[in-house]
């Protein structure tokens, strides 16, 4: 499932464009540009999110634009996450070789292939 949080770009005159969310303090990220700042952001949101489903905590419900204020920020924008879902069994054809270079990194191939996904899918 997606879902979209509020997040706000910022710009000082001697910085680079810096990207924020209200519904997770203290998570930050920045880029050369307001869109490199928006890429930035999504991946960073989306670590930050992992790590809390990992963690087992809760997520904050996304706040409406509308709730909160502004400040200083120069663009607000709406930024995706991919939440999981529903684990299902699917029986797929890979390269054996390609499986050989995933069993070598990682003892959970299902969750290294699902991270792998998730990362195409959000670039």
């Amino acid at each position: 499932m997606r879902i979209m949080f509020p997040a706000f770009v910022h710009k000082d005159k001697k910085s680079e464009y810096g990207i924020s969310f209200p519904d997770f303090p203290g998570c930050v990220s920045a880029g050369e540009t307001p869109e490199d700042a928006l890429h930035q952001g999504e991946q960073v949101l989306q670590f930050h999110v992992d790590g809390m489903i990992e963690d087992k905590e809760a997520l904050p419900k996304p706040s409406a634009i509308e709730d909160i204020g502004i400040g200083d920020a120069v663009l607000v924008a709406l930024v995706p996450v991919l939440l999981p879902g529903t684990k299902r069994r699917y029986n797929v054809t890979l390269d054996e070789d390609m499986v050989a270079e995933i069993d070598a990194r990682t003892n959970n191939r299902s969750r290294f292939l699902e991270q792998a996904a998730r990362q195409a899918l959000m670039n």
